[in-house]
């Protein structure tokens, strides 16, 4: 079953893709939340956290994949979106398996 359609902002995706890589190791880091709350609103990270907690990482993925497509992004928004997802990754010095295979399957969804 197809999720219903997402209709974020940039910076509302962006949130919620940078959520789904802090928990891509299964434990999102209080370093890396706060590293995610400085980069956007608090009502938007509240709104698109509460969302997110309810979504199960196929889910997440799935409306991605659907947010992205109704986006236009600039080659230098994805670089910068790319930079942003490997500092979440890296906020705990480390990038362990899980977090290396959702950066290579957001790559394929966001290019």
């Amino acid at each position: 079953m197809k999720p219903e359609q997402t209709h974020w902002t940039k910076t509302e995706l962006k949130t919620y893709i940078l959520l789904l890589c802090a928990k891509a190791d299964q434990v999102e880091d209080e370093e890396e939340l706060n590293f995610i709350k400085s980069k956007t609103a608090k009502t938007t990270f509240e709104i698109i956290y509460e969302e997110f907690c309810r979504d199960d990482e196929d889910k997440s993925l799935e409306k991605i994949q659907d947010a992205i497509a109704h986006q236009d992004y600039s080659n230098q928004e994805l670089a910068a979106l790319k930079m942003e997802i490997q500092q979440v990754f890296s906020t705990d010095n480390k990038v362990v398996i899980k977090e290396r295979n959702m950066g290579w399957i957001l790559d394929n969804i966001l290019y």
